[in-house]
């Protein structure tokens, strides 16, 4: 007797998994970009610094003083007064001297403050008259010092320190150093009269706060 098999008894072939899909990478993170932090910003200096106050309006009253005993021991009869008034002037002018250098010093390693906006040409002068003044706090002093070592009279600092003389004794050349050193003092003082007007120019008229840079106090 044939078996009759039902195709259904028939094993199935195992069912095969789905293909995968190719794998697709993932794109990677953009991180957001970081910018750099923005440079600090520079303090600007708008006021000259304690010290160059002190300096400045100590030269200034040891000028208006040596300034003045000049002009007036200078019609003096001689006399033990106008000696006194001789030694008092010479110490007055190596001060100046002095402090003329240690201020040069103490300005070519501070930064003055920023130039207040003005025309070109007063900027121009501005400086020009702030160069001179320093030349001329050289000048005066060393000019005096070389007229006073000329006609015989060496410098003792306060009556304390001898000071060197520059040149030997010569009375025709300590004639020539007493015009030198009245011409540079002359020279001075128009320097400081133009300084002075201009100040009188900034704060009356212009109104920029000139005079605030060189006074204690908060800016």
């Amino acid at each position: 007797m044939n078996t009759i098999t039902d195709n259904n008894d028939a094993p199935h072939p195992a069912p095969q998994p789905p293909l995968a899909e190719p794998a697709i990478p993932a794109a990677p993170a953009i991180e957001p970009a970081i910018e750099p932090a923005p440079p600090a910003p520079v303090a600007v200096k708008t006021r000259y610094d304690g010290v160059a106050m002190l300096f400045h309006w100590v030269l200034a009253i040891a000028i208006i003083c040596a300034f003045s005993v000049g002009w007036y021991m200078s019609d003096l009869p001689f006399s033990l007064t106008r000696l006194k008034l001789f030694n008092w002037h010479k110490w007055a002018g190596v001060t100046i001297l002095a402090l003329s250098a240690l201020r040069l010093l103490w300005r070519l390693a501070h930064r003055p403050p920023v130039d207040l906006p003005m025309p070109a040409w007063q900027k121009l002068g501005a400086h020009a008259v702030h160069w001179l003044l320093y030349a001329a706090f050289f000048a005066v002093p060393l000019s005096g010092w070389a007229y006073s070592s000329a006609a015989g009279f060496p410098i003792v600092w306060f009556g304390v320190l001898p000071l060197p003389d520059f040149v030997s004794p010569d009375k025709a050349l300590a004639q020539t150093l007493k015009q030198v050193h009245q011409v540079f003092a002359y020279g001075l003082g128009l320097l400081v009269l133009a300084h002075l007007g201009a100040v009188v120019k900034h704060v009356v008229i212009d109104k920029d706060g000139l005079l605030g840079r060189m006074l204690p106090g908060r800016a």
